[in-house]
């Protein structure tokens, strides 16, 4: 150790000290919750702050009645920075924001990599800021998470302190960049799925105003969705809103499908640059054709619940078609398609950002979609605004499976706590129609296919603390293939198990010979030399491999009546794991997470 570096360490040792004697743990942690609230809102605002630059310089001066060629070339060239950044220079897996954090909480034990400080951040912008299809709230989120998570380690805090300090900087970066800290801090409860009691309350809490503040602060009073919706809700359009629910329910899960399968299409191809090549094309076709899928996409959200559906025509080649019915029902349609497919793109070049923008932005199109297919079979006038309003609701509990986030987002956004009953309506039905076709959010899919999905299950919370390799006992003396009874009792002599696992001579795993399978001719010698240890072991049903999941280890349990469970590395003997020693560590670790 340097003597810099052990300066440091020992200051920050005389600092721990000190804390310890002057500052309850209670008071501690709140004082970094509001720490970890101010940067991850800071750090959430500078990210916004420079998409915007980026944008402003890329696409000053752009005609709003002509299509743009620089459409197709400024998101490949985004993207392509990104890729040499991430390969070349940082030379690091960025990585989707909140899959990252969920797999930290239940795999690292809350520990996420420091480069995702900075990583995410800069990568997102890059591509966000040159026109890519996608939102910055995943990063954001994820360059939080890794703000609180090192300071929590740095902090020497223990486990359920750095989870809540992750909670608490996804709270403060959503709560920036929305400005909406109810919904933050609910968008942390449902998606994170933290274990939410009166002592992690506050913290959220503290961290959701800091960051929130700090956004106003930075942002000045301009929300991302800047004005108030003044709609009037009607019991006459409840058949309406649930019938949109269902839609958005359905659009959820093509979004859902569509970005999982993209992605699943472009691991198939190896180099990173064909990647880019092939997905970064096919994107700057599709803005090129719709315009309005450049970038995040709030600009054109935010015209939108102004009655203004101009965005719909401008900078493209139907330009003169701005206004028409037929068109206008055409356009959303395909905008509602192609966004999803540009996400999907953006992220498949090898761009990175989040899909909580291109979610509401979709579920902008589908309510104008639905309420302007409404208006023109019936001959109504219901209020588009009203319609693209309550479709982002739907859109978030589909594609999040987060009603809750969903309802309260759109209200404290827009201030439309008048409308809060179609919004439960219309997000409700869209979960649950989600939820019928597809049991797991986006954010869970990749995570259920790696087995490292986190639940809020306090049983499941404790086992993937555990690992294989730490309940491992290997005091076990094997006994070889051919060996006879006689061999076997020289080793029972010296053993002080009653458990005897049978290998041959390059440690291959065949059986396992109990004490009680012997004890009736083990005292007889005249079977020493007739018997063989091939004739009195018995086969195990059941294997655990050494990386295995402790849930997947916990059932085998359940499923067998045995005592003990052979380890084994490609049917080479490791050890065994034993009933008792995984559920005595499973109730201490249990207790300890209990403590508050």
């Amino acid at each position: 150790m340097s003597l810099k570096r052990k300066k440091r360490y020992n200051l920050l040792v005389r600092f721990l000290r000190w804390r310890i004697r002057n500052i309850s743990n209670r008071n501690f942690f709140l004082a970094v919750s509001l720490i970890v609230g101010l940067l991850s809102g800071l750090s959430a605002v500078l990210m916004k702050n420079a998409v915007y630059l980026i944008r402003t310089f890329l696409t000053h001066g752009f005609s709003s009645e002509m299509h743009n060629y620089w459409f197709f070339v400024y998101p490949a060239v985004g993207i392509a920075l990104v890729v040499f950044l991430v390969h070349n220079v940082l030379k690091v897996r960025v990585g989707l924001g909140i899959p990252v954090i969920l797999h930290a909480i239940s795999g690292t034990k809350g520990a996420i990599k420091p480069h995702h400080i900075f990583s995410s951040a800069l990568t997102s912008t890059l591509t966000v800021g040159f026109g890519g299809s996608v939102g910055l709230e995943g990063p954001a989120v994820l360059t939080g998470g890794a703000i609180g998570s090192n300071l929590g380690q740095l902090l020497h805090l223990n486990y359920r302190q750095i989870i809540l300090l992750i909670g608490c900087a996804v709270t403060g970066a959503l709560a920036a960049l929305f400005k909406a800290p109810i919904a933050a801090i609910i968008f942390t409860i449902e998606v994170l799925m933290l274990d939410l009691t009166l002592s992690s309350l506050m913290p959220l809490l503290l961290a959701s105003i800091t960051g929130t503040l700090t956004s106003y602060l930075f942002l000045k009073q301009d929300v991302l969705i800047a004005m108030k919706i003044t709609e009037i809700f009607q019991l006459k359009h409840v058949p309406l809103f649930i019938l949109l629910g269902v839609f958005t329910g359905l659009v959820s899960l093509y979004f859902t499908k569509v970005i999982v399968g993209v992605d699943d299409l472009f691991k198939n191809i190896r180099s990173n640059w064909t990647r880019w090549f092939v997905a970064a094309g096919l994107l700057g076709v599709v803005i090129f054709l719709f315009p309005s899928l450049y970038g995040e996409g709030y600009d054109s959200i935010n015209r939108a619940l102004h009655g203004d559906l101009g965005f719909i025509f401008d900078k493209s080649g139907y330009y003169t078609f701005s206004g028409e019915p037929g068109a206008t029902i055409l356009i959303l349609a395909l905008l509602i398609l192609m966004q999803v497919v540009a996400t999907a793109l953006t992220l498949g070049a090898g761009g990175i950002g989040g899909i909580i923008a291109p979610s509401l932005f979709t579920g902008m199109a589908a309510g104008l979609l639905f309420g302007s297919v409404y208006n023109y079979f019936f001959e109504s006038d219901i209020s588009l605004v009203l319609f693209a309003l309550v479709g982002m609701s739907g859109m978030i509990a589909g594609v999040l499976h987060a009603p809750l986030t969903g309802i309260f987002l759109m209200a404290e956004i827009t201030l439309a706590y008048n409308l809060i009953l179609p919004l439960m309506i219309t997000a409700g039905v869209s979960f649950l129609t989600i939820r019928y076709f597809q049991p797991l959010s986006f954010y869970h899919i990749q995570l259920a296919r790696r087995k490292q999905l986190f639940t809020q299950d306090k049983d499941k919370i404790v086992l993937s603390l555990m690992k294989v390799d730490k309940l491992i006992e290997t005091n076990f003396t094997p006994v070889k293939l051919d060996a006879t009874l006689g061999d076997l009792v020289k080793v029972i002599a010296i053993s002080r198990r009653n458990l005897y696992p049978v290998v041959d001579d390059e440690n291959n795993y065949y059986g396992v010979l109990n004490m009680d399978h012997v004890r009736d001719i083990m005292f007889k010698p005249e079977f020493y030399d007739k018997v063989f240890i091939r004739n009195l072991m018995a086969k195990s049903p059941v294997t655990i491999a050494p990386g295995e999941s402790m849930e997947d280890v916990a059932h085998k349990f359940h499923q067998s009546s045995d005592f003990n469970i052979p380890v084994l590395s490609k049917n080479q003997y490791v050890g065994f794991i034993s009933r008792a020693r995984l559920f005595t560590s499973y109730r201490q670790l249990l207790k300890k997470w209990s403590e508050d």
